[in-house]
């Protein structure tokens, strides 16, 4: 087991959970070896289960990959076509043009994201002064 801690120590995930079966081991309690490196007792004993159920492949973290995106690949690109149409967009306005194009519902975070994942830069709403002359760029 020292041979294994030793080889993995860049992987820092796999060292942390090695570090707590180590722990186990050398005679402490669940409790105890979580608390030293520094986890709760929950996982301690989903650690200690993956463990004994798969040994070392056990402790080797696992991604799902998360859940999948709401837009594809191809509507991501034609969503960017229709942002380009126009120069400036409102958070407020790209989220209502993919709620009516693509019938998806984004947090106003999320397409504040997607804006800045395609590079775009959004601008921020003024309040128009109602008190501005309509000829006011003459004067």
């Amino acid at each position: 087991m020292e041979y294994q801690i030793k080889k993995l120590e860049r992987d820092a995930r796999v060292l942390k959970r090695l570090y707590f079966i180590w722990h186990l081991y050398s005679g402490r309690s669940v409790a105890e070896a979580a608390k030293m490196v520094g986890v709760t007792k929950t996982v301690g004993y989903i650690w200690l289960k993956r463990w004994n159920n798969d040994g070392y492949k056990g402790l080797i973290p696992k991604f799902a990959g998360g859940r999948p995106p709401k837009l594809s690949t191809e509507d991501k690109e034609r969503l960017k076509e229709l942002l380009k149409e126009k120069d400036a967009w409102t958070v407020s306005e790209a989220q209502e043009l993919i709620r009516k194009e693509f019938g998806v519902e984004y947090s106003y975070w999320q397409v504040n994201r997607i804006l800045k994942s395609f590079g775009m830069k959004h601008s921020k709403p003024y309040p128009k002064n109602y008190r501005r002359p309509e000829n006011a760029e003459e004067i």
